[in-house]
């Protein structure tokens, strides 16, 4: 009889984890967005919930909470009720630079978050100011180990994508260039332009501006492969300056720790089919971002991979977070 009981109860419990997945959702999704309205983050929240709210015949609904880098919408996410009705929509920045680099980590995204999949990536374009006198990737590097801290770059702040992108490429070139932070991506792309700095970083999806200038050359881009709306700009591998180099800002869709694993299972599912459709691939093209699919098990390892690479380039470039 005890068996029969025992049975009965494991077949409840599957039943109702069904019924909870079948039924999900029944009301509006709020989807978290950790940075102002207006930027790549936001667009791809926008663009997948769109066609998720389509899908599920509930609205989703995008709240923009920025602060502290990105942070403070983390941590609301994980103060959340684990129900499915908040999920996040987050980048390596908060993901991986801040547990990476941080002397105190105000959340662990291995243990603390659900992955449910990568949304999108954008690469850089290294970008030189006409008055550096720099026009290639290789006259830039050979002028930083001829002249260490010489050439200065700006970056959207201290421990920044950008910041930790360049930090990066320095070490894998061995070479030391001069940082300047500026408070925001805007400042620092102005600063290049004007002429403030000689060389910079520049995320693809605010690369526009900077390029009709006229005042810049593009040197090379942080992709695998060329990408289509400069299909004249060579990658850093095809340089011959550094092999296989890449650098981008990802997005990615988490839920916080106990989100019930049907309903995961079914964002992702539901989020994954979104990632495909041809209008959200356009719009995403057309600002230089494209989609990147890494769901699950794969993302987790791919945080975990990136935290290991960020921190070990964070401590040789000297930068501790708060």
């Amino acid at each position: 009889m005890k068996k029969i009981f025992a049975s009965l109860s494991i077949l409840a419990s599957l039943l109702v984890g069904t019924v909870a997945a079948f039924a999900y959702p029944d009301r509006p999704v709020r989807l978290v967005v950790p940075f102002p309205a207006g930027g790549v983050t936001d667009l791809a929240a926008r663009l997948v919930g769109q066609s998720l709210s389509i899908k599920w015949g509930q609205p989703v609904v995008i709240e923009n909470r920025p602060g502290a880098g990105g942070l403070l919408g983390v941590e609301q996410v994980l103060k959340s009720e684990p129900d499915g009705y908040t999920i996040l929509m987050s980048t390596n920045g908060e993901l991986v630079i801040h547990p990476a680099a941080s002397a105190k980590p105000r959340f662990d995204p291995l243990s603390d978050l659900i992955p449910i999949t990568m949304a999108t990536i954008t690469s850089y374009a290294w970008v030189a100011n006409n008055g550096s006198g720099i026009k290639s990737l290789k006259e830039m590097v050979d002028q930083a180990k001829a002249k260490p801290e010489h050439l200065s770059y700006p970056t959207a702040g201290i421990g920044s994508t950008m910041h930790m992108a360049a930090e990066q490429f320095n070490a894998a070139a061995g070479v030391k260039m001069l940082h300047v932070p500026y408070k925001g991506g805007a400042p620092a792309a102005s600063a290049l332009t004007s002429g403030q700095v000689a060389v910079g970083l520049v995320p693809l999806s605010s690369l526009k501006p900077v390029k009709d200038s006229g005042q810049v050359t593009l040197l090379a881009v942080t992709s695998a492969k060329r990408i289509a709306m400069l299909p004249d700009v060579p990658t850093v591998d095809e340089t011959g300056v550094l092999k296989s180099f890449e650098a981008a800002i990802w997005t990615a869709l988490l839920a916080p720790k106990g989100t019930p694993k049907d309903i995961v299972a079914k964002i992702q599912a539901d989020a994954l089919e979104a990632l495909k459709d041809p209008t959200l691939l356009e719009r995403l093209a057309a600002v230089g971002t494209d989609v990147s699919p890494v769901a699950g098990e794969a993302l987790r390892s791919r945080i975990a991979g990136e935290i290991k690479q960020v921190s070990e380039v964070a401590k040789s470039a000297g930068v501790v977070l708060p």
